[in-house]
């Protein structure tokens, strides 16, 4: 541990598997959310060995909600932590991080109103579920984008609290 930070120097093997776990979940979410959309049936994807559960709409639905709901715990988990960490005042968000997790805020109110709307009884008008659906696919076009480009220029997500 790195005396001055009071942060560990390198990943413990838990936040190694928390990173991993976050990646994978990233993937699978973006994999079966652009799945919502009939893209891979109609580019042959789905004609891939292995991939003709992409095409099936209900299938990549269930998918996504349960990697969701993973997704929303392992966010939770990583919140705890950071709160945890944050008393003492020892770290805080980077510009980087505050960006993608504002992008993550959007993914999850957009998210958890189109789960609503899916819900039986819930009438939504036209409009919104168009402006609910194209906010929920440009958060998460954006969140792609900027976790593509903080990984390529090694942006953390927190940084020491001066």
């Amino acid at each position: 541990m790195n005396a001055d930070a009071q942060v560990p120097a390198r990943p413990t093997a838990p936040g190694r598997a928390a990173r991993w776990a976050f990646r994978g979940l990233v993937f699978l979410l973006a994999l079966t959310g652009f799945g919502q959309l009939p893209i891979y049936n109609r580019y042959y994807l789905s004609d891939l060995p292995g991939c003709g559960w992409l095409a099936d709409y209900w299938a990549t639905r269930l998918v996504h909600y349960l990697a969701a709901a993973l997704f929303l715990a392992l966010l939770a988990h990583a919140a705890t932590l950071y709160l945890a960490a944050r008393r003492p005042r020892r770290l805080r968000l980077s510009r980087s991080g505050a960006l993608r997790a504002g992008l993550l805020a959007a993914l999850v109110v957009s998210g958890g109103l189109i789960v609503v709307k899916n819900f039986p009884g819930v009438f939504f008008s036209d409009a919104l579920v168009i402006a609910v659906d194209l906010a929920h696919l440009g958060a998460a076009a954006a969140f792609l984008l900027a976790q593509l480009i903080a990984l390529i220029g090694r942006r953390p997500w927190v940084e020491q609290a001066a």
